[in-house]
């Protein structure tokens, strides 16, 4: 009987081989699949701290895998099971239900994690940290889920108002306890984040801090300037961490567009606009004192007003509306004013517009369409005819990935092919606008110079059956938010 799994296996503890003994004991032949790097980064792994032939070491001195093989692309377990005429596909339970599909070709087995012994393994590893989950809300399920796709972190315990919901949340993710006590969290871990309601970050993140705990705080970390630079302080002054929770920022995609504007690619940038609105009808983002759209969500233009622009402001303006009915705010206008250039955020709560982003330069400007705060594609439009060239290198760049002789998400790489191409760019001038007729993954920008009284070209339709874009005999792409079948 022939068993297979797969993992990264980095930084190697008890968990990683009890998971492999379960895993033996299915079968007598056990085969394991280590990650790739690039796999690991398409697929959103964050902060593997091995190389890949120190944790293909990891598993063999563990002495439990008759055979050791890579994973390196989207789809491959398909074609593992078929080529090593696998019997039992084995995984954690922390992904159950996902690898269902395969149940078309062996045995799928959840096997469960064992609690308490991977984390008295990890309390011995430098370099792994311990996390508490403070509210056990929507927000709270996401971050969990999230957090398993980042190496050297491990999710021990949730802290919620209500202890039962607690328990719950504690029992549909496996962690190893809920924990009725603040405090007896905070002794038990090395960082926290905190997912509670607007009016209680304060002063979860306070005590933690106190505790000598790392803080990761959802947005908004408080409702007032004061409280922010306290708590900074406070850090600063304990030697911890602490870090709004603002994913945008983070976002490859994202940082990437930033990148580019601030490389001078358009030219200097003069203006953000940036909108943010959502339709909501009840809820606390309705009731006051916490909620209104600017604490709700002005974290995420202004993130991309400050990243762009600078912190350097000289006016902030606000206008908001607030109805008869409403105890809060529920759309602003927030103007901000710099020596060198003008912003403007707009959020809303019952109220829909364009959520996009653009940044105007000095020589073109990025269009980022919604939801922007995703940031999985974006466009560079210009006026000057010799962008030409710049789309021919973006087109190579784009080949080079999907062939693999590049590595995925190297943005100075591509800062210094786009600088280049902007160098070479003629002096005779024609409108161009940016478009794209597929849209690439977030490592990827497009453009499409047109005529200025042409429509953007169509493409083109085939009568011939599209080409899997997995299987056999074709790579697929791995660009990260680009869906492949398979695995």
């Amino acid at each position: 009987m022939r068993v297979i799994t797969y993992g990264t296996y980095d930084l190697f503890h008890e968990g990683h081989r009890r998971l492999l003994e379960r895993a033996k004991a299915l079968g007598d032949y056990l085969i394991v699949g280590v990650t790739t790097e690039n796999y690991d980064d398409a697929r959103g792994k964050l902060n593997v701290q091995q190389s890949l032939m120190t944790r293909i070491k990891n598993v063999e001195d563990s002495g439990l895998a008759d055979k050791i093989i890579i994973e390196e692309y989207e789809g491959q377990k398909v074609q593992d099971i078929q080529k090593h005429q696998v019997d039992v596909f084995a995984i954690g339970s922390d992904w159950l239900g996902r690898f269902d599909y395969l149940r078309d070709y062996c045995d799928v087995v959840y096997l469960e994690r064992t609690k308490g012994v991977s984390s008295t393994q990890l309390r011995n590893e430098a370099g792994v940290i311990k996390v508490g989950v403070v509210g056990a809300g929507r927000i709270a399920h996401r971050f969990v889920q999230e957090a398993r796709f980042v190496s050297g972190v491990s999710v021990e315990a949730v802290h919620n108002r209500t202890h039962s919901t607690a328990q719950d949340f504690a029992a549909e993710h496996e962690l190893n306890r809920a924990v009725e006590d603040y405090d007896t969290l905070l002794e038990a871990v090395d960082a926290v984040y905190v997912a509670t309601p607007h009016d209680t970050h304060a002063d979860f993140t306070r005590r933690a801090l106190d505790a000598g705990v790392h803080v990761l705080c959802e947005k908004p970390m408080t409702l007032t300037r004061a409280e922010t630079e306290e708590l900074f302080a406070r850090a600063k002054e304990r030697g911890v961490v602490l870090m709004e929770a603002i994913k945008t920022a983070f976002a490859p995609g994202f940082q990437r567009m930033v990148a580019l504007a601030r490389s001078g690619a358009i030219g200097q940038v003069r203006s953000v606009d940036a909108t943010f609105t959502k339709l909501v009808d009840e809820g606390r983002e309705l009731q006051a004192p916490a909620g209104g759209s600017i604490s709700e969500l002005a974290s995420y233009p202004l993130v991309a007003v400050v990243k762009l622009l600078g912190t350097e402001i000289a006016d902030v303006r606000t206008t908001s509306l607030q109805p008869e009915e409403s105890p809060v705010e529920v759309y602003s206008k927030i103007d901000v004013t710099f020596r060198h250039g003008e912003a403007t955020a707009r959020t809303g709560l019952g109220v829909k517009a364009e959520g996009d982003l653009v940044v105007a330069g000095s020589a073109g400007y990025l269009y980022v369409p919604a939801p922007w705060w995703k940031t999985e594609y974006f466009e560079a439009r210009f006026e000057e005819a010799g962008q030409q060239e710049v789309l021919l290198q973006v087109r190579r760049r784009r080949a080079a990935l999907r062939a693999g002789r590049v590595r995925l998400a190297d943005p100075q790489r591509d800062l210094r092919v786009l600088q280049a191409a902007g160098r070479r760019v003629g002096r005779h001038r024609r409108r161009h606008r940016a478009c794209a007729h597929r849209r690439p993954g977030p490592h990827l920008m497009a453009l499409r110079p047109v005529g200025p009284d042409q429509e953007p070209p169509r493409p083109r339709r085939s009568s011939a059956p599209a080409r899997p874009r997995c299987g056999p005999g074709r790579r697929p792409s791995v660009a990260p938010g680009v869906s492949c079948g398979g695995s």
